[in-house]
């Protein structure tokens, strides 16, 4: 039931990919919302369907990829029901942008980081080259660069700069909501951390909305006021970042916060998370986390879990509940 507090909210979103081994089920009856100005982390071990999420959001997917059911609705509209080339006109760039993972791969190298920037501008807004100019390197200035670098090509600039060209890139159009996809890859854990308090001091100044993809819990608690945390395709709790960084519902998010270092308490030894995720052309029935879950009882084998509402915006999917 869409809210209108919701500013996004994806609903029993259900997305496979065709290979010639069968559907990979990637994403099963997804549920997200967000209200505007969150920030959220989507947090899960790789190949768990986080990216799967974004890359639909953004209408992105692959030609073998199948939306099978379930609704996206941004400002109370289906994002789903719009024909691609409206897609494109009228939210990707304008509503939606994106940071892609690996700012090397992102941008063009044989083309200077200003005229990437100039780019998206002539194509969306009604503006001249020179005034789209002027804005790329107020864009930079903005991500704490040089508007000098404007002129420079990727190879000139070193990993965190690419990254902030990268972000002020997607900026580049005022858009509500930008989708942050492992934005720290391969970058070290000085240039990383900077990265990171950039895209939290962008969003408080500019009243953004923002999703960043990740599996490093420590970038979600220093960013991140929401959490959604993905298994095998499966959103299984969501919340506000102190409650489940204070009170994990899921067995699977307990293991993952126990399975991370932390300065803070007495010392104790790190608890991995046994097993390997599951092969999802053919997911285990009933919780697909069951195999490997110390809690599984023998209704988890059977029968999936529905989300269950544990109050304060706390969800969870589990039978323990």
């Amino acid at each position: 039931m869409l809210k209108e507090a919701d500013f996004l909210r994806i609903e029993n979103l259900t997305m496979h990919y065709w290979t010639l081994r069968g559907y990979v089920k990637a994403v099963e009856n997804a549920n997200l919302s967000l209200a505007k100005g969150d920030a959220l982390g989507v947090v899960g071990e790789s190949g768990c369907g986080k990216t799967s999420v974004m890359l639909t959001i953004l209408r992105l997917l692959p030609r073998n990829a199948e939306i099978k059911n379930g609704t996206i609705h941004l400002d109370g509209n289906d994002l789903l029901k719009m024909s691609l080339s409206e897609f494109r006109k009228k939210i990707r760039w304008r509503r939606i942008s994106t940071v892609f993972q690996g700012s090397m791969n992102a941008l063009h190298p044989m083309m200077k980081i200003g005229d990437q920037l100039v780019e998206p501008l002539l194509l969306h807004e009604k503006i001249s080259r020179s005034e789209a100019r002027k804005r790329a390197k107020k864009l930079l200035e903005l991500t704490g660069m040089e508007a000098s670098r404007s002129e420079r090509y990727p190879h000139e600039l070193s990993g965190g700069m690419k990254q902030r060209a990268v972000i002020a890139m997607s900026l580049t159009c005022n858009p509500d909501l930008v989708i942050a996809d492992e934005p720290t890859t391969a970058l070290d854990v000085i240039i990383a951390a900077q990265v990171m308090e950039l895209l939290r001091e962008l969003q408080n100044k500019l009243g953004i909305t923002l999703i960043i993809v990740t599996h490093d819990l420590s970038i979600v608690a220093e960013v991140c006021n929401k959490i959604a945390i993905m298994y095998a395709g499966n959103i299984v709790e969501t919340g506000d970042t102190a409650s489940i960084f204070g009170d994990p519902a899921h067995p699977y998010s307990k293991g993952l916060i126990n399975a991370f270092p932390s300065i803070l308490g007495p010392k104790r030894r790190l608890q991995a998370i046994e097993g390997s995720p599951p092969d999802l052309l053919e997911p285990p029935l009933g919780c697909r986390f069951h195999p490997r879950c110390p809690n599984a009882m023998e209704i988890c084998q059977k029968k999936g879990p529905p989300p269950l509402d544990l109050g304060k915006n706390h969800v969870v999917a589990c039978h323990l509940y």
